[in-house]
């Protein structure tokens, strides 16, 4: 089975081995949110997946 390499350019593993990827929607019609959301956006989310689909990703 091939890699997704959109999906994988995505991801970043950290030092301790964690999975993350940024939050979604937050490209644009960010004016009308409040700072707390847009702040809360920008933040790197931990990423929960089976260990056979992180692998698939992680080629």
């Amino acid at each position: 089975m091939k890699t997704n390499k959109s999906f994988t350019k995505r991801l970043k593993v950290t030092k301790s081995g964690k999975i993350v990827m940024r939050g979604k929607g937050q490209n644009h019609f960010n004016a009308k949110a409040r700072r707390r959301a847009q702040l809360g956006r920008k933040r790197m989310n931990l990423l929960h997946m089976k260990k056979g689909d992180i692998a698939r990703f992680l080629q």
